[in-house]
């Protein structure tokens, strides 16, 4: 098994992207709750009949590393409620000529997984275009309680999928 990772590189310091990735509201859900930025802290965020969940910060070591728990989770699309509980979404920054890679690792995220395909396709669109558009251009695509941003329209899909099986 192997667990889900996908890497960009941001055209922005190390110290940047680091920033970006704490606040949350600006790539991910903009109608998260609670405090992002520091060890202990917990957050949450819900997107309807799609996804809830609560997430605790375990690490952050600036411009190099933060990494997040999952305390609590919900997908309207999957039968297994407990896929992503225990999971920890990594991102490791590395300086480089370009700026700074991005590596995103959600470990526990793996193929076999119910939610694998609308998850990983999400994680790509936020990492990869949402976080680095952020960054890069101080506008992300961040989702709202009303699911508007392309992975909601994603898991729309799965619920249909899992609805007429």
């Amino acid at each position: 098994m192997s667990d889900f990772s996908t890497s960009v590189t941001i055209a922005a310091s190390p110290a940047v992207v680091f920033a970006a990735i704490l606040d949350t509201k600006g790539w991910w859900n903009q109608d998260i709750e609670g405090p992002t930025a520091q060890i202990g802290d917990e957050f949450r965020f819900e997107v309807e009949g799609l996804h809830r969940t609560r997430i605790r910060v375990t690490d952050v070591t600036p411009a190099q590393r933060v990494e997040w728990l999952i305390v609590e989770n919900y997908f309207g699309f999957v039968k297994d409620q407990n896929e992503w509980v225990g999971d920890r979404l990594v991102f490791d920054l590395e300086p480089t000529a370009d700026g700074t890679t991005v590596r995103f690792t959600q470990y526990g995220l793996v193929p076999e997984l119910e939610c694998y395909d609308v998850c990983s396709n999400a994680w790509g669109f936020y990492i990869g275009e949402s976080l680095r558009t952020f960054t890069e251009q101080g506008q992300g695509d961040p989702e709202s309680a009303a699911g508007h941003a392309a992975p909601a329209e994603q898991a729309r899909a799965a619920i249909n999928a899992l609805e007429s099986a």
